[in-house]
């Protein structure tokens, strides 16, 4: 256990120092930093609920003469809490946030690493860009591309091309441009020498030494002025041109890189001044080796991409907003290829895998279900020891910008308390590395822990495909929960920018004013595991027990975006080929080796739909819904039919109707008469046996 230092802030917050059982400060940043400079002398790890004085604490544990035995945490318990209209009733949630700061760290995860070596590519206007490459010349190797004419410097002290660029991909280290040369001059060769200028009769050249074509009038004086160097090419074949660079700093209004979530060491400022400014100060400190976290884990094994050269599950490649998902087809097996350089962490694709075979893993659903858990559990108990018994209200939110506006809510429902609305005592914010990241089974794991609602707040910063997926899991989410006979239960507040607050204030004003929901079931003890499926299994089961009405014998209809679902097979048009078997990736499908019937167990199909696109009969449909758990384990026979016995040997080889309606297809043709007929309908050893008697 750590030691845990509650500051009330000059007594701007009424906490109860009993109830939460701690010693309580009053200035700790100020004049009672004493008190921390000896906790620090300590054994026991710090927990210090303040955020804002971070860096002072930061500093001053720095400065000490015993080294720590683990990293200062801090926890914000004042805009979330203390400064809020029910700051006094809010005992509990400080307590489960205090709780929370104790548990131990995730496990560390693999990173990806980069290297820049300062080749920085400036593409633009020369206008805008021939300036910006004269001041980071001296601290990057920089190059320009003009993509349209400025004035050039005379003296070449970096690479100046001109051009249109036709290819822009990589990252931080390893940018891949491809441009196409235009203009009759090469500004690589020119050596600024104005030959060409003083020659040229249009004047249709000028400081940018590059011809504007609409003067010219094509008396080529200046390819003579300029033999000696071989600048000027007319009749120039070779236009292409490409190179490689660390960075890039796109200064065009329409950036080749468009998504929300560009590449590391692609910055894309446009032609404000300003912003330009900011990126050239990022660009000066990106030199060198740099590292990030692994995000994702994918397991092929299980990825319902593609399967016998079919296309079943886009989800992920769909939802990624910065291309770092690539279909990948190999021998007809279809998977997937994520690049993590491009990866940038917002954890949509999980969110969307029916299968699992993508999984977030910073930190891992293992470990978020842990503190989840811990927040409900220590909440639950302070409200029943507080006689304030509710259930909790968990609030998702991206780490960065979501606790940003949380953080700015909480500030103006103090300073402004009749404009704004801080946070309901009963909401929990818990943040995460990107608010896409969080999906179906967190939320309905949540639920299952004693939670009585989900909220997931989007901060305006967040690609569409984003909100979408979001949007769409929690209709799914709901249906299912509906499927039970709960109310819905996932919701999403959606902010146009971190400081966007009259949305978030309105959307808590009026949870403050329903009050907290009842939570939908008795708490469960299990954990999440970081197997998808396993995880939504276990939640199910749960829920499914305290179920407020019965799942139909037919099942509960869910949305088509559902990951849960069966099948349905119009049996006279099935000749059980078992097409549908060889192409299942997950093994829902099943064939019989002693009898031809087609069995299904519903539990293990994610509804890539491959099955259906396989179908050559066309026989299959996917039927999105939820049957009883006990139902979904069951293996259960979709067809079958009488096999047909060799007409020598009497061996059964195949189906009565694939024989039927093979004989019915090619019973007209003239090179099945006769004898070639009876060979139709024999096992493939006796056909082999009938043709050599015949040809004898």
């Amino acid at each position: 256990m750590s030691q845990k230092l509650v500051c009330n802030c000059n007594g701007t917050m009424p906490l109860d120092a009993k109830a939460l059982g701690v010693t309580m400060h009053t200035s700790l940043c100020r004049q009672e930093v004493g008190l921390f400079l000896k906790a620090l002398d300590g054994d026991d790890s710090l927990v210090v609920a303040c955020t804002q004085e971070g860096a002072l604490f930061n500093e001053l544990a720095a400065q000490s003469d015993k080294a720590l035995i683990a990293p200062l945490r801090f926890v914000n318990i004042r805009e979330v809490a203390g400064w809020t209209q029910e700051a006094k009733t809010s005992g509990p949630k400080i307590a489960a946030l205090l709780a929370l700061a104790d548990m131990p760290e995730a496990e560390p995860v693999p990173v990806v690493n980069y290297e820049s070596q300062g080749r920085l590519l400036i593409v633009g206007s020369g206008e805008q860009a021939l300036p910006w490459a004269e001041k980071l010349s001296d601290s990057l190797d920089v190059s320009v591309l003009c993509t349209e004419p400025g004035t050039l410097p005379i003296a070449r002290n970096f690479p100046i091309y001109t051009g249109q660029v036709t290819k822009l991909d990589g990252y931080l280290g390893h940018f891949s441009v491809d441009w196409d040369l235009q203009n009759p001059i090469d500004p690589e060769m020119c050596t600024r020498c104005g030959a060409c200028v003083d020659v040229c009769p249009e004047n249709a050249i000028d400081d940018s030494f590059q011809i504007d074509l609409d003067k010219c009038k094509s008396h080529r004086a200046c390819v003579t002025a300029c033999a000696s160097i071989g600048a000027i090419q007319f009749d120039r074949v070779e236009r292409k041109r490409s190179s490689e660079f660390d960075l890039i700093m796109d200064l065009r209004v329409d950036p080749k890189l468009r998504m929300s979530q560009p590449p590391q060491g692609y910055f894309a400022p446009g032609r404000d001044p300003f912003e330009q400014a900011l990126v050239a100060n990022q660009l000066l400190g990106l030199i060198g080796e740099f590292e990030k976290p692994k995000y994702f884990i994918y397991n092929e094994k299980v990825c319902a991409h593609g399967r016998n050269g079919k296309v079943g599950c886009n989800a992920c490649i769909d939802v990624c907003s910065t291309g770092a998902i690539a279909s990948l087809f190999k021998n007809g097996q279809g998977t997937v290829e994520v690049n993590p350089n491009l990866c940038m962490g917002c954890g949509a694709c999980s969110t969307v895998c029916p299968s699992g075979a993508m999984r977030y893993n910073y930190p891992s659903i293992e470990h978020q279900g842990k503190e989840i858990k811990l927040l409900a559990n220590v909440f639950g108990a302070e409200s029943i020891k507080a006689k304030l018994i509710v259930a909790p209200s968990l609030l998702l939110h991206s780490l960065k910008a979501g606790t940003q506006l949380i953080d700015a809510l909480g500030r103006s429902a103090h300073l402004k308390s009749k404009q704004f609305e801080g946070l309901p005592s009963f909401v929990l914010p818990y943040g995460i590395e990107h608010i896409a990241s969080t999906g179906l089974e967190l939320w309905l794991g949540a639920l299952s822990y004693g939670f009585g609602e989900v909220i997931l707040l989007l901060s305006g910063d967040e690609d569409p495909a984003y909100r979408d997926a979001l949007e769409t899991q929690s209709t799914l989410a709901n249906a299912i929960l509906q499927a039970y006979g709960f109310d819905a239960r996932i919701a999403l507040i959606q902010a146009s920018a971190a400081d966007d607050l009259e949305p978030v204030s309105v959307a808590m004003g009026q949870l403050r004013q329903r009050g907290s929901l009842p939570p939908v079931c008795a708490p469960a003890t299990f954990g999440l595991s970081n197997q998808k499926r396993e995880t939504l299994e276990a939640v199910l089961e749960h829920l499914q027990k305290q179920a407020k009405t019965p799942i139909p014998s037919e099942g509960a209809v869910l949305p088509k975006s559902s990951l849960l679902g069966g099948l349905n097979i119009n049996k006279e048009a099935c000749t059980l080929c078992m097409s549908c078997v060889g192409s299942c990736p997950e093994g829902a499908l099943l064939d019989n080796p002693e009898e031809p019937k087609l069995s299904f167990i519903e539990k293990q199909c994610v509804q890539c739909g491959i099955c259906v696109q396989t179908c050559p009969e066309q026989a299959l449909t996917l039927s999105p819904r939820l049957l009883t758990v006990e139902q979904r384990k069951q293996r259960v026979d979709l067809n079958e039919t009488l096999a047909f016995h060799c007409i020598s040997c009497g061996k059964p080889f195949g189906t009565l109707k694939m024989v039927e309606l093979m004989l019915t297809k090619l019973g007209t043709h003239g090179a099945f008469a006769g004898p070639a007929m009876d060979r139709l309908k024999m096992c493939s050893d006796c056909r082999v046996v009938d043709m050599v008697k015949k040809d004898t």
